[in-house]
């Protein structure tokens, strides 16, 4: 006798609907998402310097006609220079603070997942481990610059407008922050620069997370000792100190590549002219911190196929 079966047949839309929900970019999205949801301080520490920048700026509102009126009798040049200070030095804090978010994140990004014993739940879903370390790398080259873009844009606007409510109060024309400061301008050379600085930062990114999935305990001594080390031993036995010029150079040769300052050196833009995207993308230091990083990625990728819980 022939029992009918208790199985459902699966529907046609539900054979339709199911390999489209799994499509290849859902994987890197999701784990994206997902380092934003358990590393919170991705975007609190920028927002909390930007409160804390918005905070100090409109105190130092306090006689800011009377400082504008004395500015306003210096030379374009010195007004210029006086005027945008704030918004510049607005744009390198929240510049300095996502680099160091990013150095502090690529640390604990696959230590973390050993240490709490994660490592084990994420591994038995289906997301390969190429997907996950390239979307750990994702956060300080991508998530992070674009997050310090909109930061600072919302700082530098509320900023302009305390300044103007303030200036028009005391009957100073605001005009004379506008005309001096470039909003536009301004903003496309911060968004070059951000782009620039995650390029060249690529290697020490990638050297981080390595130092993350290998080691087991200290990882920032071991992320710096062996540069330390080298340095040391450069100097005693040959009393020279290029290694630490080179790093030097890794960290800040951004800059001089990026954009031309001029014959004074004077870390100011005054020009889109200055912006230099053809040296800074021909500069034989970029494309090798670039295949150095690449290399550690990779490395990380192969290293935590095998890495178990601490």
């Amino acid at each position: 006798m022939n029992t009918p079966s208790s199985a459902v047949p699966e529907s046609p839309i539900d054979s339709q609907v199911a390999p489209a929900a799994i499509s290849a970019t859902r994987p890197m999205y999701w784990s994206i998402r997902r380092e934003l949801w358990e590393n919170r301080s991705i975007y609190i520490a920028p927002l909390i310097v930007a409160a804390v920048q918005v905070f100090g700026f409109a105190i130092s509102t306090i006689g800011l006609a009377d400082r504008r009126r004395a500015v306003l009798l210096l030379d374009p040049a010195r007004q210029r220079a006086a005027i945008e200070m704030p918004y510049d030095i607005a744009a390198m804090m929240m510049i300095a603070t996502v680099f160091i978010v990013g150095v502090f994140y690529c640390l604990d990004a696959l230590h973390g997942e050993r240490r709490d014993r994660t490592i084990l739940f994420w591994k038995s879903l289906p997301v390969s481990d190429l997907t996950t370390v390239l979307s750990k790398a994702i956060i300080p080259l991508v998530v992070l610059p674009l997050l310090a873009f909109a930061i600072t844009v919302c700082v530098q606007l509320m900023m302009l407008l305390l300044s103007s409510a303030n200036l028009l109060i005391h009957g100073v024309s605001p005009a004379t922050t506008w005309a001096n400061f470039p909003v536009f301008q301004n903003w496309l050379v911060l968004l070059y620069g951000l782009v620039a600085i995650a390029l060249w930062h690529a290697p020490i990114y990638g050297w981080l997370l390595l130092v993350s999935g290998w080691a087991r305990r200290a990882i920032f001594l071991w992320a710096v000792l062996p540069f330390i080390a080298i340095e040391i031993l450069e100097k005693i036995a040959f009393n020279t100190s290029y290694f630490a010029a080179m790093m030097k150079h890794r960290l800040l040769g951004w800059a001089a590549e990026a954009f031309a300052f001029g014959p004074n050196g004077r870390p100011s833009i005054e020009s889109l002219t200055q912006l230099t995207p053809g040296n800074f993308l021909s500069t034989p230091g970029l494309w090798i911190g670039l295949a150095f990083a690449a290399a550690l990625l990779a490395a990380a990728i192969r290293l935590r196929r095998y890495r178990e819980p601490i």
